[in-house]
């Protein structure tokens, strides 16, 4: 089976394990996910069985929106409920400094990375290390956020959305958050991942492939059997001969290719659609 579709993983159950509990649903030994969300997260996983888990990187899967609930002066090296250390108590602040500090993470935002992250170090998970006890000094990186909403704030929880570019740490954001309203510690209570870019839950529906990519459609002009057989391609049989990645349609199938300046390049050969 060659299927592409958006599934919803629960809380509790790593990605892992919920695809494999995909694959027996499906009866389908080749799958595959992009956007791993660990056990703590729950939400939109976008999942690929057969050849359509090759296709993850030409789909239009960013920005992504999560929504997250913070808990104000709970203290978690995990950033989250997983080791809660310490809660202080806090008085009740302004809902619109709330909404302020919320609105005020939009636009590019440098920031640490969580230690319990699977960021590398020296070939090492962060979170290997940090489990172990060990020292972990990450490097600061930099996330785009195009745009942040106030859900509800009923202390000391704060519920909050926002919609950023890939590899951006909502658990980070959190402590951002509590750091601007002057509390020393925060930590999620529930994260949800609500889509990756155009992708959405809607019941494990196959998608189609050819709405789905975020590079543009080419047109070959030459002999159809070329496409079809998978024959090398002539750059002047194009439509479109500006270097680049395209999809080609070939009816029930779609080919991907990579044109430079003199040639042709498969991505892809053959994908059912």
């Amino acid at each position: 089976m060659n299927r592409l579709i958006v599934a919803y993983k629960a809380t509790g159950i790593g990605s892992n394990k919920f695809l494999y509990s995909l694959k027996r649903k499906y009866q389908e030994k080749k799958a595959g996910f992009a956007g791993t969300l660990d056990p703590f997260a729950k939400g939109v996983l976008l999942v690929g069985f057969g050849s359509h888990t090759k296709l993850f990187r030409f789909l239009n899967k960013t920005p992504k929106t999560y929504r997250a609930t913070l808990w104000l002066g709970a203290k978690s090296d995990t950033l989250d409920t997983e080791m809660i250390e310490n809660v202080e108590m806090l008085n009740a602040l302004d809902k619109l400094q709330v909404e302020e500090v919320i609105n005020s993470l939009e636009g590019e935002l440098e920031y640490e990375p969580p230690i319990f992250s699977a960021k590398r170090i020296n070939g090492v998970r962060a979170y290997d290390l940090a489990r172990a006890g060990k020292e972990v000094v990450l490097n600061k990186i930099n996330s785009t956020i195009y745009k942040t909403k106030l859900i509800h704030y009923v202390h000391p929880f704060v519920t909050f959305e926002a919609t950023v570019s890939e590899g951006t740490y909502i658990r980070s954001l959190g402590v951002i958050i509590a750091n601007r309203l002057g509390v020393k510690d925060g930590s999620l209570s529930m994260l949800e991942r609500l889509n990756e870019g155009q992708f959405f839950y809607e019941n494990e529906k196959a998608l189609d492939i050819k709405k789905s990519l975020n590079i543009p459609q080419n047109y070959y002009l030459g002999d159809y059997d070329n496409i079809r057989y998978g024959r090398v391609l002539a750059l002047k049989d194009l439509k479109i001969q500006k270097e680049g990645t395209y999809w080609i349609d070939n009816g029930d199938y779609i080919s991907i290719i990579t044109l430079n300046a003199v040639d042709v390049k498969y991505e892809l050969g053959r994908i059912e659609c």
